[in-house]
């Protein structure tokens, strides 16, 4: 497979997708800042060739493109790579990106992803306008990959404002959403454009600081954030998989409608388990999540596709190469 190298920027999953990479036989390249290099040097064997830089920004130096077009490389966005490098600059970059890279767009506004769910069929929580009466508990959301940083709850309108002026965030660029009561379940998805299924790869829990610390004390000392420090793996109970896959699949399909060719390779469904057992999903991911961290090694669920080791970072490099022996790899990636 030294044709095809795969590509990441170092940050969020990248290791993963390094690993999976090099297990499927490929030649990886990692663009990492430097100050980070230290860091990734001691994964040296996962790595075939650094491209360093001094900022974010010189990812879309010609001559860093260059060179990864000259190592015929796919890249593989994360989260760290849309937030850095910016939703404008995807489509400005020159070497071919895994998966559909207008998708990544539509994850980026959250008011357009959260209509793609809806018109799905999927249950999402109820949105408000700044201007409207609040009745219940909302979750402040700002706009970006930003790991929960910066929300912040509001039960009123009243509430909304004050806390919105402190911290000086315009609301008209934000998301106001109902804040549901339940567990966070975070379902790993991988649509396979060659074999036309649909996977489910694993599931996990957000550890969120402050909100998750704050369950160890008896009386509340301070509001809630949201910052996600880390994943929590979690083994869903055998009859919610029936919901999961159905919401999935929805949206797969209205994707090929609505975004076209659709989602290709990972994505995640971001959710809430009530008591009753109703998923409600209040957000998606277009691409590999760091939640999908906690299965190197692969989860319960790939365990019961492949039988062997599967992480999502091997499952996107097993994609490149069936598609690469089936003469598909112009329709994987964009």
């Amino acid at each position: 497979m030294s044709k095809v190298s795969v590509a990441t920027i170092a940050s969020h999953s990248a290791l993963q997708i390094l690993m999976g990479a090099k297990q499927e036989g490929f030649e990886t390249v990692l663009i990492c800042l430097r100050d980070r290099v230290s860091v990734y040097k001691r994964f040296s064997h996962l790595i075939d060739h650094f491209i360093i830089i001094n900022n974010y920004n010189d990812i879309m130096r010609s001559n860093v493109q260059k060179t990864l077009l000259d190592l015929n490389s796919i890249i593989i966005p994360h989260g760290s790579f849309i937030e850095y490098v910016g939703i404008n600059n995807i489509y400005d970059l020159e070497p071919p990106v895994f998966g559909n890279r207008k998708l990544l767009e539509w994850e980026s506004d959250q008011f357009k992803k959260l209509a793609l769910l809806r018109d799905a069929g999927i249950p999402v929580p109820r949105t408000y306008s700044v201007n409207e009466d609040i009745d219940r508990l909302v979750i402040v959301k700002l706009p970006g990959a930003k790991g929960g940083r910066g929300y912040f709850l509001a039960r009123d309108r009243e509430e909304l404002l004050s806390k919105a002026s402190y911290l000086e965030i315009d609301l008209n660029n934000v998301l106001i959403q109902e804040y549901v009561i339940g567990a966070p379940m975070y379902f790993h998805y991988f649509y396979s454009l060659v074999l036309d299924r649909l996977e489910l790869l694993g599931s996990d829990l957000r550890y969120e600081s402050n909100v998750d610390g704050l369950k160890r004390i008896p009386f509340r000392i301070a509001d809630p954030t949201f910052t996600v420090v880390g994943n929590i793996p979690i083994v869903l109970r055998e009859s919610l998989l029936s919901k999961v896959f159905d919401y999935g699949e929805r949206f797969v399909k209205l994707s090929k409608k609505r975004i076209p060719p659709g989602v290709i390779g990972p994505f995640c469904l971001e959710a809430i388990c009530t008591s009753d057992l109703d998923i409600i999903v209040f957000e998606f991911s277009g691409r590999i999540v760091a939640g999908t961290n906690l299965y190197m090694m692969g989860s319960p669920y790939s365990w019961l596709y492949f039988s062997e080791p599967m992480s999502m970072g091997r499952r996107i490099a097993r994609e490149i190469k069936l598609a690469i022996e089936n003469n598909m790899l112009s329709k994987i990636t964009s």
